[in-house]
């Protein structure tokens, strides 16, 4: 992706994927019932993720949790990365796949579409494990139903370079408004933002705190001046981005030779950096952060249901919650799994950020229809809409 241009791919993409959000009930097709045993695995079994969420070993020996998986099932595990909630609402609803691994800002659309089905949890004995504040997160429980099982958790850090910055700073100031670094050198041009409208959140909870008078209590939860606010601050931010990022990989280069100081990251980022011994730190800021708690969700029309089911008890268990933790640097869905893992390390989740929940406003999808507001919030086809005029300097 070239820097500061109008990434028409994911434009065209994302208003794909709005318009089919919008009209979701319109096209949904018929819910399956939940399945009420399971039975002989099909053989099969296609995932959407994050890239680096389904592992089976060939980037790195020690992590691999497919291998074993398929030898025990007999379904042979395939897989699809997206790197954006956009995109894997897009392949969602184009079909083809049994699971997906949705965050919050995509879980909400794809119950909303009907694209994914309710979950028996009695056919998922793990769940008993899970963390009690996920168990019924609005994320994936609505109406009294289940639609996935918790996967990982995490936040979008202020990632730095430690040369700029001899202390790590306190606020996200440096990467939305224009200021002189402890270097002496401006942060424009230095400084990265998320690709992706849902980063209007990131905006919106800095002015909770940088403006209270604006009455910000919920950063997708934004009635029109509260929006607009935020727009202003992102329209003006863009004169100091040198890049919007989706790409974890293509923003660790950028760390290294580019000459980036700050960003919004993720914790996978900064460890990869960290142990290629790289001047990199992060911080929670005294703004909180947002953050991701995804969810392997099961495609309404999933053709290998059994095996589906197959992989949603094994992804809870302690070894591959534990691996998958320290691998991408998250936080278990099951708590268990922080003790006793030996890539994880006894230290490994409160590194990853396990006391930070609190701290953490989870991505979920922005509608109109809202509980803060009696006149209604700014719902998430105009965060596309207006996000993607941003990129394109409008």
């Amino acid at each position: 992706m070239s820097r500061l241009t109008v990434p028409s791919r994911l434009a065209a993409r994302v208003l794909t994927v709005a318009l089919a959000t919008s009209l979701g009930a319109v096209f949904a097709s018929a819910q399956a019932a939940p399945l009420q045993k399971v039975g002989k695995g099909e053989g099969r079994l296609d995932i959407v993720a994050w890239p680096g969420y389904i592992e089976r070993g060939e980037t790195d020996k020690a992590f691999d949790w497919v291998t074993d998986f398929e030898k025990k099932t007999g379904c042979k595990v395939n897989v699809k990365t997206a790197g954006t909630s956009d995109e894997m609402v897009a392949l969602m609803n184009e079909g083809g796949f049994d699971l997906v691994t949705a965050s919050g800002d995509a879980s909400l659309r794809l119950i909303a579409g009907k694209k994914v089905q309710e979950i028996n949890t009695k056919l998922v004995p793990s769940f008993s494990k899970v963390d009690a504040r996920l168990q019924k997160a609005p994320w994936h429980f609505v109406d009294g139903k289940h639609y996935g099982t918790p996967y990982q958790w995490g936040y979008n850090v202020l990632a730095y370079n430690t040369t700029v910055f001899k202390e790590p700073p306190k606020s996200w100031k440096v990467v939305f408004e224009e200021a002189t670094l402890p270097d002496g050198k401006s942060n424009k041009g230095r400084v990265q933002a998320f690709d992706g409208p849902i980063y209007i959140a990131d905006a919106a909870l800095y002015l909770k705190a940088a403006k209270p008078e604006l009455g910000i209590k919920d950063p997708y939860q934004l009635n029109d001046a509260q929006y607009k606010a935020a727009l202003e601050l992102l329209r003006a931010q863009r004169k100091l981005v040198s890049r919007y990022w989706h790409d974890a990989m293509v923003q660790i280069d950028d760390f290294k030779n580019e000459g980036v100081v700050a960003s919004s990251s993720w914790g996978f980022q900064v460890n990869l950096l960290k142990g290629e011994n790289k001047p990199i730190g992060s911080v929670v800021p005294v703004e909180g952060a947002t953050g991701w708690a995804d969810t392997t969700m099961l495609h309404a029309n999933a053709k290998n249901p059994n095996c589906a089911y197959m992989w949603m008890e094994h992804s809870l268990s302690d070894k591959l919650q534990g691996d998958l933790a320290a691998w991408f640097s998250s936080v278990p869905s099951v708590p268990s799994a922080c003790k006793g893992n030996k890539l994880l390390g006894a230290e490994g989740c409160k590194t990853n950020g396990a006391d930070e929940f609190d701290r953490i406003a989870f991505w979920k999808t922005p509608v109109a229809k809202c509980e803060l507001h009696k006149d209604g919030c700014v719902p998430y086809y105009r965060w596309v809409s207006d996000y993607i005029a941003i990129l394109g300097g409008r």
